[in-house]
């Protein structure tokens, strides 16, 4: 019998690599996010981008900011999260979500609502942010782990996508 190869990567990797390919999806021109939502069997059951509602076209709304709150995308922009969310495919409950960029408020209480128990997220470059503030402490009250991504230390493997 042959020996099998130890050198793959490890599911956290696997499923933050998910994640990080499907923020690539996204039209967003200044901040791409990516969500994958795995249940308690290591399954993927959803997976997300930011974007504009289904059936909306990408050049009806606008992408930039704007000081005219309804000129710019914040008010349209459906978030990874969310998306993942509405395209699971099971219930969530104990389910674990790995985010490209760390939640907002309006994104934590739907995670919350969805009964998501875990949180892996690769950024928290809004960490001093009210939205960002409340969602870990929405996060700590309903006892939802939230855990920065961090990379392996002595696992370093570059992966080149041709399409």
């Amino acid at each position: 019998m042959s020996e099998f190869r130890t050198d793959n990567i490890k599911w956290d990797q696997y499923f933050m690599g998910i994640a990080m390919l499907s923020a690539m999806r996204s039209k967003d021109p200044s901040t791409q996010v990516g969500a994958c939502i795995v249940n308690e069997n290591k399954k993927i059951v959803g997976i997300g981008y930011n974007g504009f509602p289904s059936g909306i076209s990408d050049n009806d709304l606008p992408w930039g900011k704007s000081e005219n709150p309804l000129e710019s995308k914040y008010l349209y922009v459906c978030h990874s999260e969310m998306n993942a969310i509405l395209n699971s495919t099971q219930n969530l409950k104990n389910c674990t979500l790995y985010v490209t960029l760390f939640p907002c408020n309006e994104c934590a209480k739907i995670v919350i609502q969805s009964g998501i128990k875990k949180v892996i997220y690769a950024s928290d470059k809004h960490s001093d942010t009210d939205a960002v503030k409340a969602s870990k402490k929405m996060f700590e009250l309903a006892k939802i782990d939230y855990l920065p991504y961090e990379k392996l230390s002595d696992f370093n493997k570059e992966i080149t996508l041709t399409v």
